[in-house]
């Protein structure tokens, strides 16, 4: 995990190690008042574990400083800004996440993303996206709501096409070539979700580049992640969701979709990648 975002963590432990110090506590005290077993105290005060909102609203309880929940939480809350825990953002269901993409598209002039694994969710199919939320969530072990958020990624996809006609709106995409072969649904959905994208192809308002297994890159496609405008990162990793801001992230990440863009191939180059995979998936 990043060095800013443990170094955040191990910051609001040493609070809460001083406000149990203060009280005269010490770990085995503070974890019979508040009921937990012994070790969660020590994990939390290292910072090795994240605490809850719950859990700071009672360590303030538990020290006698009721009136620093606020302050507790307010902490929690910036080192989150950054890192999002996948299972908290999902625990009431796929939908609010959706909404979240959905604004922070609306916001946006130009956006580029690259995925490394699956389709752009701007372009799939219903079919397809329940696929991928459905398996989601079953690895997650959240709320299952994949009707409504496959209602919500249509949604978004609708509202992104209409931008796409906007007046200075640019999206460009990567996709590497693996995603094309990976299979998370039924050999029906997965062919018709490489004909959806076959049909992206030589769109005006849409540039999807296509990296080859076979092409030379200067670096290699470690995860999916998208840049809107100069201002925001998303990219996500097997339990966390990174919203990064910051200059030096930006240029990082912008640095890795350049250099990515040159090992791409587009228009009827990128065509004949996704038949070979749709032609490939047919020979199964």
């Amino acid at each position: 995990m990043s060095t800013d975002f443990q170094n955040a963590r191990i910051a609001l432990g040493a609070r809460l190690r001083e406000l149990r110090r203060a009280a005269g506590f010490d770990g085995k005290g503070i974890a019979e008042r508040l009921g937990w077993q012994r070790s969660k105290v020590p994990r939390l005060e290292l910072g090795k574990q994240t605490p809850t909102p719950g859990d700071l609203g009672a360590w303030a309880e538990a020290v006698g400083r009721p009136e620093l929940a606020g302050e507790l939480t307010g902490r929690l809350s910036g080192v989150e800004t950054r890192y999002r825990s996948w299972r908290r953002q999902l625990a009431t269901g796929h939908r609010a996440r959706q909404e979240l993409a959905l604004a922070e598209t609306a916001d946006t002039t130009a956006i580029r993303g690259l995925e490394v694994a699956r389709i752009p969710g701007l372009f799939q199919t219903p079919d397809y996206a329940r696929a991928i939320f459905t398996a989601n969530s079953e690895f997650r072990q959240v709320v299952t709501d994949v009707d409504d958020a496959v209602r919500m990624r249509m949604r978004m996809r609708m509202r992104r096409r209409q931008a796409l006609y906007e007046p200075g709106k640019s999206f460009r995409f990567l996709v590497w070539e693996a995603a094309l072969h990976v299979r998370m649904c039924s050999h029906d959905v997965h062919a018709a979700q490489l004909d959806q994208l076959i049909s992206l192809i030589g769109l005006d308002t849409i540039e999807l580049g296509i990296v080859p297994l076979s092409a030379h890159v200067r670096r290699t496609p470690a995860h999916g992640f998208w840049i809107y405008d100069r201002r925001l990162v998303i990219a996500e990793t097997i339990d966390t969701e990174m919203w990064l801001d910051d200059e030096d992230s930006l240029r990082l990440y912008e640095r890795a979709w350049d250099w990515l863009a040159e090992s791409a191939v587009y228009g009827p180059q990128a065509h004949r990648v996704i038949t070979r995979a749709r032609a490939s998936l047919s020979a199964v």
